[in-house]
């Protein structure tokens, strides 16, 4: 019995180990992903969370794009504006790097900074000032000007399209702006309810033991240690 404990207990280990994979398609104009990620994403994963989840953004949305020999040319849902934005985001992901003299930032934490300050920014500049040199200062990113030079050249025009054909890949066309995949399995109802509760959206997948923000949020057992549950009971029955 002490021996199938501590299988038991070495699964639980295993499963806290593993962060949960979100994927975000999004875009960088679209009013909808500024309110999940303003208003869903970056409160329920900025702190305790952070942890527990691999954020993997694809700044596309519904966009599309032809090629023309070298050249790559994007339509995008909100307008030019929103092409430029999406190369911006897409050079932010490739080029953001955590800094040894920074060590209270992660590289994720820096994406998710920058990002959520992009998004929160929109289309609305008071000064007319494209946003992305204050989300950098804002956000402790101090690479903008290698964001900024890639998203005017060839490079942001690549990434962009790598962008596009993981959307494709995924769903062509996206059908809702934006749609939230966990664990790359995309269930259309999971994706509606994490952009009004992404919080209890997301917990149902973090393992046992949760952080006490899923606990204060729990409606069940996580989905992701009840097969454990089940499976250790099982041994049980048939060792007993």
């Amino acid at each position: 019995m002490t021996k199938l404990i501590g299988v038991f207990m070495a699964f639980v280990a295993l499963a806290n180990a593993v962060k949960v994979p979100v994927t975000i398609y999004y875009e960088s104009l679209c009013p909808d992903s500024a309110k999940f990620i303003s208003e869903q994403l970056f409160p329920a994963v900025k702190n305790e969370l952070r942890d527990h989840v691999d954020i993997k953004w694809v700044p596309f949305g519904k966009s599309t794009y032809t090629t023309q020999g070298s050249e790559i040319l994007f339509t995008c849902h909100h307008g030019p504006n929103e092409c430029y934005g999406n190369k911006v985001h897409a050079c932010a992901i490739e080029h953001i790097q955590a800094s040894s003299y920074q060590t209270e930032y992660t590289r994720e934490s820096l994406i998710l900074n920058f990002i959520h300050c992009m998004m929160k920014a929109g289309k609305n500049f008071p000064d007319n000032v494209y946003p992305g040199a204050k989300c950098a200062r804002e956000s402790h990113v101090s690479t903008w000007e290698n964001i900024q030079q890639c998203a005017n050249s060839t490079d942001g025009e690549r990434l962009l399209m790598a962008h596009g054909q993981t959307t494709n890949a995924f769903q062509n066309p996206l059908i809702s702006v934006p749609t939230v995949v966990f664990k790359e399995q995309y269930d259309p109802k999971v994706s509606m309810r994490a952009q009004t509760d992404f919080l209890g959206a997301l917990c149902k997948y973090v393992p046992q033991p949760q952080p006490k923000v899923c606990e204060a949020n729990s409606s069940g057992v996580s989905i992701v240690v009840a097969p454990l549950l089940v499976l250790f009971i099982y041994l049980i029955q048939i060792l007993a």
